[in-house]
């Protein structure tokens, strides 16, 4: 006879295990893919969600369509901006229209410093890049966490 205590946490844990595993996956199929399209078409990536104070971020702006994307200065339409909407970086760059072709991509590294030098403080904050095809406005935003 198997003890009481011992089929109760097997049970648990079982239970325990599929609901961590079901968690587990949902959060790994979070993560970004790269989609080419055949019309026009912009994506940001970075290399993780989750990032320390003061880390460098590693942020890739890419055409995945198939025309080019016209940007209006040399950073490729890159800011990062507080949840409230509020530019709190973007880098200095000549004011010259600027193309990314199909498949073609620049990177971009963020030391987590505003524009006036001082080093942001823990919190959420979003990636932002604009362009333009044929007189319309392609933006496209990616979230990241800054953590301690």
């Amino acid at each position: 006879m198997i003890p009481r205590g011992l089929v109760i946490g097997i049970t648990v844990g079982v239970v325990a295990a599929t609901i961590f595993g079901a968690l587990a996956l949902t959060i790994s199929s979070q993560r970004q893919h790269l989609v080419f399209v055949e019309g026009p078409s912009l994506s940001i990536m970075t290399e993780k969600m989750d990032f320390s104070v003061g880390e460098n971020i590693k942020i890739t702006i890419i055409n995945t369509g198939g025309k080019p994307l016209a940007f209006s200065d040399a950073s490729y339409g890159l800011q990062v901006v507080g949840l409230d909407g509020r530019v709190l970086y973007s880098p200095i760059a000549a004011q010259v229209v600027s193309t990314l072709e199909p498949k073609e991509e620049r990177t971009f590294v963020w030391d987590q410093t505003k524009n006036d030098g001082e080093q942001v403080i823990e919190g959420r904050y979003k990636i932002v890049s604009t362009a333009s095809y044929e007189g319309k406005t392609i933006k496209k935003s990616i979230t990241v966490n800054i953590l301690k």
